[in-house]
Order: structure tokens, then C-alpha cells, then sequence
């Protein structure tokens, strides 16, 4: 018996050895420097042992580590996954079939021998990224499980699988993201890369348990070529114009506001791309790093050795940084030195999640940043959403709802709608009448007035009006905007805030 640490063994197909009783009681053969014999490990040596004694295979035992013996483990459960399907049928629909992947000759992965499963889910990573999918949702039900692409904001389902088929799919994406395929019982989140067309897309995966069985997200994340910019965010004339006057700061905090996925992340981004220069030091604390970029500095938070948005932003300001982008604030402590770095000459960028500009200062003040540093500090303000576009396919929606919330709100009584569009739904559009997205946001550049009633203390309302007052168009104005035009639906727009 030998105990050896840190190995990376082969897989070894004996015959008159069940492999599903040497998974059950940890004892698998495989193959090392050139030599055969078993592998357990030391917590489960004594089931592994009882186990030996039943077969009549004398092969040497080597005691390893829980990596070693789960690289080990992974190749036979491959194996195991090929059987499986071999006997189950896979039924899922067209738009994600085995058949596509494979007729695409695409390069995740070398699929020749490879087993259904894999093809499987290189063709859900294939038509993710064809989709321009954000998230991939793999779902388990009571008798059936579904994967969901999240497409412009909105999940759409793409199949319906048998239930067994989903643990073999997040199976097989925990192999590749290098998790623990055992554990079902607690959360995991790990990171893969695929590669299509010679381009690789980071992949973050997040698994949790669920009642029904486990669930995995995984969030395909974006290279730097992929960032938009300035112009291509969708903005109107007046808000791109007001982001070039406020890039050209040196120093001075700016907030981009709004909800989970409304696009926060893709704008700050494209700030920093559109400000980038070689004599500029741009650090970034981000959780988790969204876009790859090759002119900037990335710091990727990890709350487990204690690199937080707070501690990290204390040791960027030791690296004679130009300009900052902390990913979000969440606590005063962030909020607090973000405020002190941007009062020191530094150019600073983070997201809150707020529903409005206004909302916003309000929200620093409840965390207990003193109102004169927000006044001092603050220098723009954007709150934002994703608005989906209509296709061409559109028709003439003919309901009165859309009169009848211009009428209840004073700052819409200038909108005098004559026609508005609905989704129809086309090829064109995978039937959901929608093509593309674009940003609509509120931008309010601070001025002298704004900065005294921040210094004062005030509300939410006082500074909405006042904000207004001064030009901004809130986001409402431009959602009504957008009906009118033509370019999206009534119902999109409620769904995007036009009520609220």
C-alpha cells in the first residue's frame, strides 16, 4: 500500500470489476507512471478496503488526495455519462439538437469519440452564444427538467429534457468547471472557457441544490472587443454628450445607477474604454470581472481570502492609479473611501442599485456617508434600463392603456401618441417580436444649486423636481419616447419601468 500525493492518474477498464460499486465504496484502478492499481483515499480507506477483499483483482492500493482521487473519479463518470445515454432517449427541440452542433464543425471542443452528452452541451454553448444569450439556466422539476436562454434581458425556453438527462448535463458541466461532481448539497460556483471560431468566452457557473434537484446558471462573460461604445449604448444625442463632458474630468465620482441587468456594468465599461490611454494607470475591483480588457488593470473580488470591494479599493489607491472603477457599492465603508479617492484627484466610477438619479443620493446618505462629501465628491449621476426593440414584423396595438398613463402623470403630459406597435413575431426575431436592445437612461450632471441641497440634507422628491428642472429627461419620458417612435411595445415599456 502506498500513499502519494498530488498525481494525476488514468483511468483503467478491468474486467470482472463493477464500477459502479468501486464509485460507491471509493476504490477505482487507473493507471500510474506505467504501472496498474488501485486508488482510494484516506477518509474512505476503510470502505475502500472491505471492498478489496470481495474481488480477486491483486493490484497494488495507493492512498492519495481528494483532488487526485476526483481527477480519477471524473474520467469514469465520462464513461459512466456515455452508458447512461446510450440507454435513454434524448428529446429536445430543434433549435437545440445534437445535429446542429455536430453540422457546424465547431471547435469547442474534439467531439469525434467524444460521448452524446458533450455534443449535447457543446451545442447549448454553440447556439448561447449564436442567441447572444447572457445567462444559460438549466432547471430541475418534480418529473422533467428545462434549459432557458436569457435573451435581452427576458428568459425564453429552449428545451424540455428528462429529468435524469439534467444531472448528466450539470454533471458534465462540473467536470469542465472543475467542481466537486459528488457534492449535491451545497451551493458551488467555478468558471469554464469554450471556444467557437477561434474565440473564447469565459463562462461563469453557478450551481445551487434545489428541491427537485440542482440547478445551474452560467453566465457567458465578454471580451474586451465586445464592449460598445459610447454611441453604440443606445443612448439619445443628449446623454452621450453629457457622458463625454463628464469623461473629461480628472477627478470626481460618477454613478451609474439601476437594477440587476439593466446594463450598469456594459457602461461603465465602455467609459473606461473610451477614456483609456497608454499615460493613464486604470485599476478595476469587480465582482465578478463581466468583460476582459487589455488596457486595464482587473481585480476579481474573493470574499474568501478577504479581498472585498473595500479592502481591494484601500490597496488600489497604493498603486498611483489615474482612474478607479469599483464594480459596486454596497457598504459604507466602500462608499466612504470611494468618496475620499475621488476628492484626492482620482477619476471614480461605481454602480448602486437605485431606481433613480435622485434615489441615488438619498441612498449614500442612508448609508451614512455625510451629505457634504456626496456634494463635494458627486460629479454625474446616470440611472439606466434595457429597453428591447421591436422587430419589423410589428402590428398596430390599439389599446387606450398607453393614454391613460400619460393622463396620470404631470411630467408625461406632453406625449400625444397617434399609433403604437405591439410584438407580432417572426423567423426573423425566433418568434419573440423583438430583435435587439438598447439603453435609455436619466442623466443629471451636478450643479451648484443641486450640490447646496445635497449639503442641506433633502429628499428624494425635492431633488427629483429640481433635476428636472435643470433639463434632465427621466427615464419615463424616454420610455414614452420610444412608444410613440415606434421602436418598442407598450408592454415592453411597462415591464421596464413606464409605471412605476
Amino acid at each position: 500500500m502506498l500513499n502519494l500525493k498530488k498525481i494525476n492518474p488514468k483511468a483503467l477498464q478491468l474486467e470482472n470489476f463493477d464500477i459502479e460499486e468501486g464509485i460507491k465504496f471509493s476504490l477505482l484502478p487507473g493507471v500510474y507512471e506505467g504501472e496498474e492499481y488501485f486508488f482510494t483515499t484516506e477518509e474512505n480507506l476503510i470502505d475502500a478496503l472491505n471492498f478489496y477483499n470481495k474481488t480477486s483483482i491483486p493490484l497494488n492500493i495507493i492512498i492519495t488526495d481528494e483532488d487526485s482521487y476526483n481527477r480519477l473519479l471524473n474520467q469514469f463518470l465520462e464513461v459512466k455519462t456515455q452508458k447512461d445515454l446510450q440507454n435513454s432517449d434524448l428529446e429536445v427541440e430543434e433549435d437545440l439538437s445534437l445535429d446542429d452542433f455536430i453540422k457546424g464543425g465547431l471547435d469547442i471542443l474534439d467531439s469525434e469519440n467524444s460521448a452524446p452528452i458533450i455534443k449535447f452541451v457543446n451545442s447549448m454553448f454553440f447556439q448561447a452564444v449564436k442567441k447572444r444569450a447572457s445567462d444559460i439556466h438549466i432547471e430541475t422539476h418534480e418529473n422533467f427538467g428545462t434549459i432557458r436562454f436569457r435573451i435581452d434581458g427576458v428568459l425564453i425556453t429552449q428545451a424540455t429534457i428528462q429529468k435524469n438527462i439534467v444531472n448528466l448535463i450539470i454533471n458534465r458541466i462540473k467536470v469542465i468547471s472543475n467542481l466537486d461532481i459528488s457534492e449535491k448539497r451545497i451551493p458551488q460556483d467555478g468558471r469554464c472557457q469554450i471556444k467557437i471560431a477561434n474565440k473564447t468566452t469565459d463562462i461563469r457557473v453557478s450551481i445551487i441544490p434545489t428541491y427537485f434537484g440542482e440547478k445551474a446558471v452560467l453566465r457567458l462573460l465578454m471580451e474586451s472587443e465586445d464592449i460598445p461604445t459610447l454611441k453604440d449604448l443606445g443612448f439619445d444625442k443628449n446623454v452621450t454628450e453629457g457622458f463625454k463632458e463628464l469623461l473629461e474630468h480628472s477627478y470626481g465620482m460618477i454613478l451609474v445607477t439601476g437594477p440587476t441587468g439593466s446594463g450598469k456594468s456594459t457602461t461603465l465599461h465602455s467609459f473606461l474604454q473610451t477614456i483609456a490611454t497608454p499615460e493613464k494607470n486604470i485599476i478595476t475591483i469587480e465582482d465578478p470581472v463581466e468583460y476582459k480588457a487589455n488596457n486595464i488593470n482587473q481585480i476579481q473580488v474573493n470574499n474568501k481570502v478577504g479581498l472585498t470591494f473595500s479592502s481591494g479599493l484601500r490597496s488600489i489607491l497604493r498603486q498611483d492609479p489615474d482612474i478607479i472603477m469599483v464594480g459596486e457599492i454596497r457598504d459604507k465603508e466602500t462608499a466612504t473611501i470611494a468618496i475620499q479617492a475621488a476628492l484626492t484627484g482620482h477619476l471614480m466610477l461605481s454602480t448602486l442599485h437605485t431606481n433613480n438619479a435622485a434615489a441615488t443620493i438619498t441612498r449614500l446618505m442612508d448609508m451614512g456617508v455625510e451629505p457634504f462629501l456626496i456634494s463635494s465628491s458627486l460629479i454625474g449621476v446616470l440611472s439606466q434600463r434595457l429597453v428591447r426593440i421591436l422587430c419589423e414584423c410589428k402590428e398596430e396595438d390599439e389599446t387606450d392603456e398607453f393614454k391613460q398613463i400619460i393622463s396620470k402623470d404631470p411630467t408625461l403630459q406632453n406625449y400625444t401618441p397617434q399609433k403604437i406597435y405591439k410584438a407580432k413575431g417572426c423567423p426573423k426575431c425566433n418568434f419573440t417580436g423583438y430583435v435587439k436592445r438598447r439603453a435609455v437612461g436619466e442623466l443629471f450632471i451636478m450643479n451648484d444649486e443641486i450640490k447646496t441641497l445635497i449639503a442641506n440634507g433633502t429628499n428624494d422628491i425635492e431633488l427629483k423636481n429640481k433635476m428636472i428642472e435643470y433639463g434632465m429627461k427621466t427615464i419615463k419620458q424616454n420610455l414614452c419616447e420610444l412608444v410613440i417612435n415606434g421602436e418598442t411595445s407598450l408592454s415592453e415599456a411597462i415591464r421596464v419601468g413606464l409605471k412605476d
